[in-house]
């Protein structure tokens, strides 16, 4: 949801627009554990603010891989759960996973020599 103009590239193209960013692909892991509460999420997932957190469920939600259920009752309820889309993704993104941690080791070693800047 980056405002694309025109249309794809390729399929990595789509799929890497849906994802985009340091905390989609986290949420949707945390999602993959069931159904879950804005403040789970939240401490689910340290370092994300709440407006962070906000925006990018609505991108997910938007993109169809998020379903936002609301209860009917005081005080409010809103759970978030993945979609069958966002189930798919999930499974989609499981070698990724697999390789990275195949090869944590190694990136956390070279980290500070690829990101110079980073502290």
């Amino acid at each position: 949801m980056g405002g694309r103009k025109g249309p794809y590239e390729c399929g990595l193209d789509a799929a890497v627009d849906v994802i985009g960013g340091k905390w989609k692909v986290l949420l949707l892991w945390a999602l993959a554990q069931g159904p879950q509460r804005f403040g789970r999420l939240r401490r689910e997932l340290p370092g994300i603010s709440e407006k962070v957190l906000a925006q990018q469920l609505r991108e997910l939600e938007a993109d169809g891989i998020v379903h936002r259920e609301v209860f009917a009752q005081v005080p409010p309820k809103v759970e978030y759960a993945l979609t069958g889309l966002g189930t798919s993704l999930n499974e989609a993104l499981a070698p990724l996973g697999a390789w990275g941690r195949q090869h944590m080791a190694h990136l956390e070693a070279t980290h500070g020599q690829r990101h110079p800047d980073a502290v």
